[in-house]
């Protein structure tokens, strides 16, 4: 099984409506999107992780016409919208097209700064290069990775070296990254047996990697 690591840009700022005006408001910021389902009656679901004014996200919704229902819930650092929509016909397509070839979004898809959303897909290669000429006109589809599918926090921690997996393991068992911190990097030197320079430069190459990773 294989996953491609993708970049979808939806053509007028948003997967619809109701995302188009999300996406215009300076006071929310679009994170995540957990969820993005069609059900049997032609109507579609999904879930959105914001952060910002939890009244103008509410107020949008309730002023969609396409939004048949919605829940707001809010966090301590984010707002968490589900809502029941009318989806455009390029969702319609992009979706019928996943599940006819049976195709899986790996969620959540993460949204970018410039309002595109990073998503893997995973599925047979064939299968997964057959499918990526048949999106949507309205929703583009940059390819950037292929690779043998691993969950999220492997695909991380392999992207490490093997001295720097040795490092951040041992930052882990001292308690380096615990809150408050236990370690320091001479704590990490002594349980390494290496020099605390040493240890420095590869937790500042890992953070490094791992920051690029997960920012939008």
């Amino acid at each position: 099984m294989r996953y491609v690591r993708t970049v979808i840009i939806p053509r007028e700022g948003g997967l619809h409506p109701v995302d188009e005006r999300l996406a215009e408001e300076p006071n929310l910021t679009r994170e995540l999107l957990h969820n993005i389902s069609l059900l049997d009656d032609g109507t579609a679901i999904t879930l959105f992780q914001l952060s910002g004014d939890a009244d103008l996200a509410s107020e949008i919704a309730e002023e969609s016409d396409e939004v048949l229902d919605y829940q707001l819930s809010e966090g301590d650092d984010h707002i968490t919208i589900y809502t029941h929509f009318m989806p455009t016909q390029d969702i319609v397509d992009l979706l019928s097209l996943f599940r006819e070839y049976e195709l899986i979004l790996d969620m959540p898809l993460e949204y970018t700064a410039d309002g595109s959303l990073r998503a893997h897909i995973v599925g047979e290669e064939d299968v997964i290069r057959e499918v990526i000429p048949k999106v949507p006109d309205g929703i583009g589809l940059n390819l950037e990775q292929i690779s043998d599918y691993v969950p999220e926090e492997e695909r991380l921690f392999s992207m490490l070296t093997e001295r720097q997996q040795e490092t951040l393991q041992a930052a882990l068992d001292v308690g380096y990254y615990r809150v408050p911190r236990e370690a320091t990097h001479q704590d990490i030197a002594d349980y390494l047996d290496r020099s605390d320079g040493t240890v420095g430069e590869h937790l500042r190459k890992i953070e490094a990697k791992v920051m690029a990773a997960i920012a939008p």
